[in-house]
């Protein structure tokens, strides 16, 4: 990532017991499309398997565009799914990165 501003959305769950198969299917679809929207620059997700808490924390170029992810027609399928089968609960904060520094610097 560049030092222009961006924006981030920290994504927060905690999993269910249920649709393991399903949620892993649509895990790996939702982070293949991602990649494909304009704007999209990075994310990474991380769970701990004991207590089912997940985070997932997606930068994009701005709000609009982080906005046109959140209506996505195949990211609202995957939303309502996660609403019905997939999570016991979840919280979701963004943010615009007003700075952003790295060390060591890349080659």
């Amino acid at each position: 990532m560049n030092s222009n501003s961006h924006v981030v959305c920290i994504f927060r769950s905690q999993r269910t017991n249920d649709s393991n198969a399903e949620y892993e299917e649509w895990s790996e679809r939702m982070d293949r499309l991602v990649r494909t929207v304009p704007g999209y620059l990075d994310h990474t997700s991380f769970r701990d398997e004991a207590s089912r808490k997940g985070v997932t924390i997606s930068y994009f170029r701005s709000m609009p565009d982080l906005a046109a992810w959140k209506q996505h027609t195949e990211h609202l399928e995957a939303q309502a799914l996660g609403r019905a089968a997939f999570y016991e609960r979840y919280e979701i904060e963004v943010a615009e990165i007003v700075r952003q520094y790295e060390w060591p610097l890349p080659e």
